[in-house]
């Protein structure tokens, strides 16, 4: 394994566009759904509606919280509204599954879904075995990430000491609290949504396709 992961006792993955590629455009399906929602319990047209949403997500972390900041939505109704998306594009990953078995250590998931959703996805993947646990918007008391009493939350949780810790997670920004508590952080670059923060200073490590780093960082002596 690289040197400087050696001390890594436990694994943190992000969900949606981290353990299968933005390409599969399932997130899409959500995102849509969400304009759709925000449209009908704002009553907006579609384009303002996902200006709305959009301005949510940039500003708070999820589109979910800054509806439940202004407009005291349920976040139990929205979380299974927008999450009711078919899942046929996602395919088993079993190199992925595979060298996730191999990793020394706890491995955990670290999502602002909810976790019957991730539940399904990581079923989908083949990585329904694969992970200690899911943390979820639920468990961070409805405050995500970026903020970092989500992940205060985390260590807290599961006992972990985040200097001991490695994150990986396609929102660039969502890696800031992480890299502050002293995390090993790890962008997963494949083409999501990112938002208008340019800084990376705060990113260890740049991935395009998460499977064969990980078998690299295994192998490399």
């Amino acid at each position: 394994m690289l040197a400087s992961l050696a001390s890594i006792d436990t694994w943190i993955f992000d969900l949606d566009n981290t353990l299968y590629p933005a390409r599969a455009n399932l997130f899409a399906r959500i995102d849509a759904r969400m304009t759709a929602y925000v449209a009908r319990r704002l009553g907006l047209p579609e384009q303002e509606a996902r200006d709305v949403q959009k301005e949510y997500f940039h500003r708070h972390g999820t589109t979910l919280t800054g509806l439940m900041a202004d407009h005291g939505v349920d976040p139990h109704e929205f979380l299974a509204e927008v999450h009711d998306v078919e899942m046929d594009v996602l395919e088993q990953d079993a190199p992925l599954a595979a060298v996730i078995a191999q990793l020394p250590g706890r491995k955990l998931v670290f999502t602002n879904g909810d976790k019957p959703y991730a539940l399904k996805v990581l079923d989908r993947l083949g990585l329904g075995e694969s992970f200690e646990a899911v943390h979820d918007i639920h468990a961070m008391n409805l405050v995500p990430k970026p903020h970092p009493s989500a992940y205060a939350g985390l260590c807290a949780a599961f006992g972990i000491d985040p200097t001991r810790a490695a994150f990986f997670e396609d929102m660039a920004r969502n890696l800031t609290p992480a890299k502050a508590i002293g995390m090993t952080t790890i962008w997963v670059d494949n083409g999501s949504e990112q938002g208008p923060e340019p800084r990376r200073d705060h990113i260890d490590y740049t991935v395009h396709d998460l499977a064969p780093w990980l078998q690299h960082i295994m192998e490399a002596s």
